[in-house]
């Protein structure tokens, strides 16, 4: 008669919401576990499942395997993590680096972030290259890889290899543009029916940079407190749209796609707060498309090879450098804010 127990493990590799629902419902899939429960706050997960005679580092071998190919690995022992300050040398030039360029661009007109209130395509493609190059971003290539890996099993064998692997990826690209345009549009329309003043706009300004602000934070790697901080989409909604991509479907892939705008990324979140000020279809539907598209380069990158930033021995540097970034955009927007509602004189002016 199977014996059902409960375990704990540490889990390696995870930084924010979006890797909770990841890890959750991978090895919930496993046939040996009844249930999975993940922890960021102390990077752990809860199983309950019947592993027979097996021993912990056996039990732990076999979660891990699940995992592994998002980045993860499942542990008996707590991993001391390394802080790598040392990776900041590279980073910060880096940083300052992007920050003279945005400047540039800025001079150009081509972006515009010094405005709390106008957020301009070309800005919201540039948050979308750094949103995709965020860990964030792991649930999205972990919601490729099930759908891939479920065509792959089940596929229809009159279909080459070839195809079976391409088509799914170009759906699902097609899929996640199209509904983050149309979807930013709602958004745009819901917003109208709310008379934003200055204090309305104000307030989105500073909950747009303190989302952003979390967020380039917990890049950053270092403070553990900040992962606590992240804001998330309601798990039962998230859990829905990962869920939809184990489904074997002519559509599934487009429907994947539209399950991303739902998953807990804190760059589409404020993305999408912001939209809520546009009171526009048309203007919401471009902000969350160049969003969208500016995330498509290395979101297909991962679809198309087994490109992973994660496990590269430079993504130390690769993530500080996308938290500094973040965190220059969230200051921005944060006293830029102040400065419209005459809190405090301009500060920047160019």
């Amino acid at each position: 008669m199977p014996v059902q127990k409960t375990y704990t493990f540490h889990v390696h590799g995870m930084h924010c919401s979006a890797c909770v629902l990841l890890t959750e419902s991978e090895l919930n899939d496993l046939p040996n576990v009844t249930s999975a429960k993940s922890s960021l706050k102390n990077n752990t997960v809860e199983i309950v499942g019947d592993f027979g005679d097996k021993t912990l580092e056996q039990i732990a071998t076999e979660l891990t395997k699940s995992v592994k190919p998002h980045g993860y690995t499942v542990s008996v022992e707590k991993q001391i993590k390394e802080k790598k300050w040392g990776d900041f040398k590279v980073a910060i030039p880096i940083a300052i680096g992007f920050a003279v360029l945005f400047v540039t661009l800025q001079k150009m007109g081509i972006v515009n972030l010094v405005n709390a209130g106008n957020v301009t395509y070309g800005t919201a493609f540039v948050i979308g290259i750094v949103a995709s190059l965020s860990t964030c971003m792991a649930v999205v290539g972990g919601l490729v890889l099930s759908m891939s890996a479920t065509f792959a099993k089940e596929g229809d064998p009159s279909t080459s290899l070839r195809t079976s692997k391409i088509k799914p990826q170009i759906l699902f690209h097609i899929g996640r543009i199209v509904s983050f345009f149309i979807l930013g549009g709602v958004i745009g329309v819901l917003g109208a029916t709310f008379q934003l003043g200055t204090i309305g706009t104000f307030l989105l300004g500073i909950i747009i940079g303190l989302v952003m602000l979390m967020m380039g934070i917990n890049l950053l790697d270092t403070f553990s407190w900040a992962k606590k901080l992240q804001p998330s989409m309601p798990k039962f909604i998230a859990k829905h749209a990962h869920g939809i991509s184990k489904f074997n479907h002519t559509l599934t892939p487009l429907l994947v796609g539209i399950a991303t705008f739902f998953l807990p990324c804190g760059f589409t979140q404020s993305m999408q707060i912001y939209t809520l000020s546009t009171g526009s279809f048309v203007q919401g539907g471009l902000t969350m498309f160049a969003f969208a598209l500016g995330t498509l380069p290395v979101l297909a990158l991962i679809s198309f090879s087994s490109f992973s930033i994660q496990n590269s021995s430079k993504s130390g540097i690769f993530f500080k450098s996308a938290g500094l970034i973040v965190i220059m955009f969230a200051l921005f927007n944060l006293i830029n804010s102040l400065v419209v509602i005459g809190v405090i004189p301009p500060v920047f002016n160019f």
